[in-house]
């Protein structure tokens, strides 16, 4: 797997409209034979969609969206930032040569998309909210919005809702569902890896980190986060508690909060990255950070900056895996 972080990818961190893969009918008795007379009505951020015919080239906006699509089999036919995609997303499933550059995932590039001839588009509301009407000229699009707040109390679940949705409009729920079950054996192999180390039921803070202006930036998962429900299925416990779940899943700020954790045993995990090591360059000697509990003991875990930290199956299994083998090879 590629190593690196973009931290950019958090903020977007890097979802799921109020829809999550809640489809209401199906008519797909022609799935197999004639996908032109096949019809899929889903429920997206804007309401309800009938997706006629099964697409085949698919433009995702979002990096997760990508993700995806790759975790169902599917190459998607446009992709914004590929050399960014690329370096950071470390999942198993590479996209193709051929899969072709869109601009960006904040502004992406309309006459490239266009010049593609997409079946369908897969925008973000958080980014494209201002070009949804213009994205419909070109091609159907089914907009995901993960970070409202009714739809961000479990940004896991919306995600996975959202594969499934993605799964059913492209006739692949059967590859969803196989992805899925793979996933859940996964998850307790990696579970048990934990148990044999000792670590069950360990409690942990777990941690984006970067630097701005030459200050040390944390950015601690809260309990609706990917990464904390990912960590649930290890069986994991957050110690990081807030009064308010943030709709991004996680609060930013620097070392300080930290020492209002100070429980024996407590495990900290950060995702770090190569070329801006905060706990090298900003944080060694620094007293606060030297006195933290989990400091003194030695339960400190650093995972490789492009750990992923939000997607579908892909990112799911990634994550797991650099979580537990940081921890258990330690």
């Amino acid at each position: 797997m590629k190593r690196g972080l973009m931290i950019v990818s958090l903020l977007m961190i890097p979802l799921l409209g109020g829809c999550g893969g809640n489809s209401n009918e199906t008519d797909n008795e022609n799935s197999g034979q004639n996908t032109d007379n096949r019809t899929v009505t889903i429920e997206d951020a804007e309401g309800e969609q009938t997706i006629e015919g099964t697409p085949e080239k698919v433009v995702a906006l979002e990096w997760y969206n990508a993700e995806q699509l790759l975790s169902l089999g599917i190459q998607p036919a446009g992709v914004p930032n590929i050399q960014g995609f690329n370096q950071w997303m470390n999942i198993e499933q590479q996209l193709a040569d051929d899969v072709e550059d869109v601009g960006t995932r904040a502004e992406p590039n309309l006459e490239a998309i266009s010049r593609l001839d997409p079946d369908l588009i897969i925008a973000a509301e958080f980014r494209h909210e201002q070009i949804i009407a213009r994205l419909k000229e070109i091609a159907p699009v089914v907009t995901f919005a993960p970070y409202r707040e009714e739809n961000s109390k479990n940004l896991y679940n919306e995600l996975m809702g959202e594969f499934q949705t993605i799964a059913e409009v492209t006739d692949n729920e059967q590859e969803a569902e196989e992805a899925l079950a793979d996933l859940s054996d996964f998850y307790d192999e990696q579970k048990q890896r934990i148990t044999n180390a000792g670590l069950d039921d360990a409690r942990y803070i777990a941690a984006m980190t970067f630097s701005s202006q030459n200050s040390p930036v944390l950015r601690l998962y809260t309990d609706n986060s990917y990464p904390v429900q990912v960590m649930k299925k290890l069986g994991l416990e957050n110690a990081y508690q807030t009064d308010e779940l943030p709709n991004y899943g996680f609060s930013e700020g620097g070392v300080e909060p930290l020492q209002n954790f100070q429980e024996e045993d407590l495990q900290f995990l950060a995702i770090v990255q190569e070329d801006d090591n905060i706990f090298e360059n900003q944080l060694k000697g620094n007293p606060v950070w030297e006195d933290l509990s989990f400091v003194r003991e030695g339960n400190t875990h650093y995972l490789p900056g492009d750990t992923p930290v939000i997607g579908g199956v892909s990112t799911a299994k990634a994550l797991a895996e650099e979580i537990v083998d940081t921890m258990v090879e330690e």
